[in-house]
């Protein structure tokens, strides 16, 4: 899979001299037209990709449908494509560790337009998640705003931004050829 990009965040620096973890991720893009599916998070007040983290020895694309149906109801998922992996240290404060090598990988599927339910963890629940079809242009600029003027967004918000910012380069430039 294509490596999108790769960062480091600020507050890591030397990762020689810190104790790491890696962690496998999904991220499933699913778009209709100019409308992408999205989780919204009410605490973070930003746009996400569907996806998390792989269970051990987990199958990338049974993860990510796994995710993506958990995340959305997203039914009938078919038509997966590996779109690229990005690649981001992080600070961690967990697993006696305090730098997290995660590495998401994206692929893009279709899925029917009428969602099922959700089956939300208990955090996401608490931070007010929910799935949303949104114009992809809406997002990015809803996303950009949040990272200019909010002190409460996370830490993934700009590789969610940037993800959205190729998603919508490449696969919106391929509907308009």
């Amino acid at each position: 899979m294509k490596l999108l990009r790769s960062t480091v965040h600020p507050d890591v620096q030397k990762l020689e001299l810190k104790s790491v973890i890696q962690r496998l991720a999904t991220r499933a893009i699913v778009m209709k037209g100019e409308n992408i599916l999205l989780l919204y998070t009410e605490r973070y007040h930003d746009y996400s990709l569907p996806g998390g983290g792989l269970d051990s020895g987990e199958d990338k694309i049974e993860g990510m449908i796994r995710e993506l149906q958990e995340e959305t109801g997203a039914q009938n998922i078919r038509d997966i494509e590996s779109f690229g992996c990005y690649e981001e240290f992080r600070p961690w404060y967990k697993d006696g560790a305090n730098v997290m090598h995660m590495l998401s990988y994206c692929y893009t599927c279709e899925v029917d337009e009428a969602l099922g339910e959700t089956r939300f963890e208990s955090h996401e629940i608490n931070n007010g998640m929910k799935p949303v079809w949104i114009n992809i242009q809406q997002a990015i600029e809803h996303n950009l705003k949040t990272i200019e003027l909010s002190d409460k967004k996370g830490m993934s918000i700009e590789r969610e931004t940037f993800l959205l910012q190729l998603i919508a380069d490449q696969c919106l430039e391929s509907t308009h050829d």
